[in-house]
């Protein structure tokens, strides 16, 4: 007789779960910690109850009492804890004791320092008196073009400290694509580091900071970070110029704004698919309790432990690397290639040597190192008890992988989440079973469910991921979007008071979920989402190129393909030269991220016959969806081009056979 699923590649070590932060809050709110399919349950069929004892078992400390937990549970609309007043920065700020490590600053060449609580306080102050001295206040726009360094973990928590708005964007990105999501905030004040490193090289921004500065003419000011040690040019600025070291340096004492609940706190761009990236805002109170209960409960984070999770700062994951301080837990930044030429294993190295219990990373991070033979247990693991892998499904071959060359008393929580909610819909717990291939559980207070076409919800079918309740980090809005409609279309106009998220996923009869990859057309590049519309802008640009398409397609063994497809001009050959134009183009104009694993050349793009490139068609047939799954060709403008990519889909199926 056949089991009708798998048996769990690993099931909870009683005794983890027995000293967990999930099964004492479990205990602290009378439910059964040890089954965690019926404490979800209750998370998500009594709201209030969970939410309330969240914020009661993390102590929120809260300027005002709010009137009730959940006012409205309509979606979009949600109101949470009304009359609450609170602030982020407080709450990141007040569990790490002076002479304790807040930050361990990391780089790519194994060197770092740490940063006390007492530092952390006392730059945070500084820098908070500065913003307030330039005019910065509550509802004010601050925007950081910087790496992933305490920097940018001190600005930000600034800015909040001040009920100001902070949103963050790595330097690898061109100026024009900073610009295009910081203009349109309208900063008043924008921090910028002179550079990166990166795979053994420092990445000079200098020109590009001061570029960028010149496309905000809302600026009262720029802080200069002095990062990598490349002096400034003198009056190249349109705006104040203010050193970091001044900045950061006074002696002041740090008083954080009481805001409402849903006051903003920063705003996450998306990829900008369809054009400028879309600013998601979410608030002070939405986050604290989200980011508690993801990293609290999920992650088992609390006072003595150390997280290293590899991000950019552009990346929701930089936000959660920041809010770790919430729980009390030290946070590691990480600045330069997560596998550099000289020493690949160095984020191994470094998670040995800084005893980091929570490690973070990509799935094709983790096949990269099996690909190429890189053994982690040569550096001493044994304090690493969460390996966390988000931004793609982590394929099923790696699960071994991580228990014999990682170590099998690690729990390998493979995550799904986004942008959109800056937190997880589905992962594991120290209490949950873990099924090689998926993930285990949707995350407390996540009602998810995967919905068929018609809005039915399915078990063992492939269905588009929903969530049925509101959860309080939910985007308040999108910036610039006053009506709401554009916030509405996005999540809510394929089932009206229903959140669409954008991925095909499964919900197994044993309560997992498995994640089949994007159901629109954003491009996920080693976990980083990348928008279309910034390759094409680049690409349709130069004059050999008549029109580009570019698709990112997750492939069964767990890679992922990012090709770009090319309609060279009338005249024109495709040839190696070109292509490398091309790649720089999209190198210097976009990111290094944007360039694309292959650039082929095919007679036109097929679109709408209202002129839409058909990115998500384009995808499935060479994923190998058939055409009449994918689109009806009479609706398409010109019906040989779809038959065109089944065929090259076909074609690259069976090579790679």
């Amino acid at each position: 007789m056949t089991r009708p699923y798998p048996d769990p590649f690993t099931t909870p070590d009683p005794q983890a779960v027995a000293g967990s932060r999930i099964m004492d809050f479990a205990r602290h709110a009378g439910q059964d910690g040890t089954d965690y399919a019926a404490l979800h349950h209750w998370s998500v069929t009594d709201l209030e109850g969970f939410w309330g004892a969240v914020w009661d078992y993390f102590g929120i400390d809260a300027d005002t009492p709010y009137a009730c937990v959940l006012a409205e549970e309509t979606m979009p609309g949600a109101r949470w804890f009304p009359g609450a007043t609170l602030n982020y920065a407080h709450h990141a700020l007040r569990h790490v004791p002076d002479d304790g490590v807040a930050i361990i600053a990391l780089d790519e060449t194994g060197s770092g320092y740490q940063v006390t609580g007492k530092q952390l306080r006392s730059q945070v102050a500084s820098v908070a008196a500065t913003l307030r001295d330039l005019g910065v206040g509550p509802g004010d726009r601050v925007a950081g073009y910087l790496p992933n360094t305490p920097h940018a973990i001190v600005a930000f928590l600034a800015a909040a400290s001040l009920g100001a708005v902070w949103s963050v964007c790595g330097q690898d990105y061109a100026p024009r694509a900073a610009a295009d999501r910081f203009a349109q905030l309208e900063p008043t004040v924008l921090i910028a580091a002179d550079g990166y490193l990166f795979n053994g090289t420092t990445h000079d921004r200098r020109e590009a900071a001061l570029e960028l500065a010149k496309a905000l003419p809302t600026l009262k000011a720029t802080l200069l970070v002095d990062h990598v040690g490349l002096p400034w040019p003198e009056g190249s600025c349109p705006s104040l110029v203010i050193p970091w070291e001044d900045a950061s340096t006074r002696t002041e004492e740090l008083t954080c704004v009481p805001v409402p609940f849903d006051h903003p706190l920063w705003v996450v761009f998306s990829s900008g698919t369809t054009g400028l990236p879309k600013g998601i805002v979410h608030g002070h109170g939405g986050v604290v309790l989200e980011h508690l209960k993801t990293l609290g409960l999920h992650s088992d984070l609390g006072p003595g432990d150390r997280l290293l999770w590899y991000t950019t700062t552009h990346w929701m994951m930089w936000n959660l690397v920041a809010s770790t301080l919430l729980t009390g837990a030290t946070t590691c930044t990480y600045d330069g290639s997560p596998a550099p030429h000289a020493k690949p294993d160095v984020l191994w190295e470094l998670a040995a040597r800084q005893r980091v219990t929570v490690f973070g990373t990509s799935p094709q991070y983790l096949l990269g190192m099996a690909k190429f033979g890189i053994d982690p247990s040569s550096h001493d693991l044994s304090s690493v008890r969460v390996v966390g892998c988000t931004g793609s499904a982590l394929p099923a071959s790696a699960y071994p992988w991580v228990r014999d060359h990682v170590g099998d008393h690690v729990l390998l929580a493979s995550i799904s989440g986004g942008t959109d909610v800056v937190s997880g819909f589905a992962g594991s717990a120290p209490n949950t079973p873990v099924w090689a291939g998926e993930l285990s559980a949707p995350h407390l207070g996540v009602a998810l469910s995967a919905y068929d076409a018609e809005g039915r919800p399915v078990t063992d079918q492939v269905g588009e991921l929903v969530v049925t309740r509101p959860m309080p980090s939910m985007p308040l809005s999108f910036w610039n979007d006053p009506d709401g409609t554009r916030y509405r279309d996005a999540y809510f106009s394929t089932y009206p008071g229903v959140w669409r998220h954008g991925d095909w996923i499964t919900v197994t009869g044993h309560g997992s979920v498995i994640v089949h990859g994007r159901s629109d057309s954003t491009l996920n590049r080693n976990g980083v989402r990348l928008g279309s519309a910034d390759i094409h802008d680049v690409v349709e640009r130069l004059p050999e190129i008549a029109e580009a398409l570019v698709i990112g397609a997750e492939e069964p063994d767990g890679g992922y393909w990012m090709p770009l497809f090319v309609v060279p001009a009338a005249g024109v050959t495709v040839d190696d030269a070109l292509r490398e134009k091309i790649k720089e183009a999209i190198r210097t104009g976009a990111s290094p991220r944007h360039v694309p694993d292959e650039i082929l050349e095919v007679p036109g793009i097929p679109h709408t016959r209202t002129g839409k490139k058909l990115e998500v068609p384009v995808k499935r047939l060479l994923q190998g969806a058939p055409v009449e799954h994918v689109v009806n060709p009479a609706a398409v403008d010109a019906p040989v081009l779809i038959e065109h990519f089944a065929r090259l889909g076909a074609e690259r199926r069976e090579r790679s056979a």
